[in-house]
């Protein structure tokens, strides 16, 4: 199992897009992304995006993203290009991590762009985590845990770093609940698959099995 080394970055994105089915046509239209390392923000991407044609009126009063602040954002080859460069190989994180993933897979297959695509997602670790959360909604749970909220939701980069935080609180409980002292990323996003009713058990003897390991500072284990 590959360890989770807090040093180690991750990137955690968002998507706004044209609507919600990137196999009927629909685009992004705004990225958003922001760099963890050592659990704290170290660098933002944000980008709009032209989709080649006008979003509806729906779309506009979601994100309060307008076809005139689309009109002259760059196409998605100039965009992706450079949001390709930013998230590099490092491990991904989303909110509702497979609707980002998908969007991004066919974004970069327009472009005949491929990468490994590791994602670990917000909401379906909160799902087992915090069993008594109302719904699971970005906002829902970051009102929920306290973060500050900067920014309005809806909008990429704020989604993006408000994502990021609710990551980071994820991971300040794992440790306080379960006696975590490494947490790996193999294991964050295998518990959005656990059974509910059974995660808190099993994440009690995950910590049990770990706290016999060691990771060195490249996040490999030895010994």
């Amino acid at each position: 199992m590959q360890l989770f080394n807090q040093n180690e970055t991750i990137v955690v994105i968002d998507f706004e897009t044209t609507g919600l089915y990137p196999d009927n046509g629909d685009r992004v239209i705004e990225i958003g992304a922001v760099m963890l390392r050592d659990l704290e923000i170290v660098d933002q991407f944000q980008s709009l995006i032209n989709p080649g044609y006008f979003v509806s009126g729906e779309i506009e009063s979601i994100t309060g993203i307008t076809n005139a602040m689309l009109s002259g954002a760059p196409k998605a080859p100039e965009a992706m290009e450079k949001f390709v460069k930013f998230i590099g190989t490092y491990p991904l994180v989303a909110h509702n991590a497979s609707f980002d993933q998908h969007f991004l897979e066919t974004e970069l297959g327009y472009f005949g762009k491929k990468r490994p695509l590791n994602f670990g997602c917000t909401l379906r670790i909160a799902r087992r985590l915090y069993p008594d959360v109302l719904n699971y909604k970005l906002e829902t749970l970051v009102r929920y845990k306290e973060i500050p909220v900067k920014s309005q939701f809806h909008r990429a980069l704020a989604d993006a770093e408000m994502a990021a935080l609710l990551w980071v609180k994820i991971i300040e409980d794992l440790k306080s609940q379960f006696g975590f002292e490494h947490i790996p990323f193999d294991l964050m996003k295998r518990i959005g698959k656990m059974n509910r009713e059974k995660a808190p058990t099993l994440l009690q003897k995950e910590a049990e099995e770990l706290r016999t390991q060691q990771i060195d500072t490249t996040g490999n284990l030895f010994g």
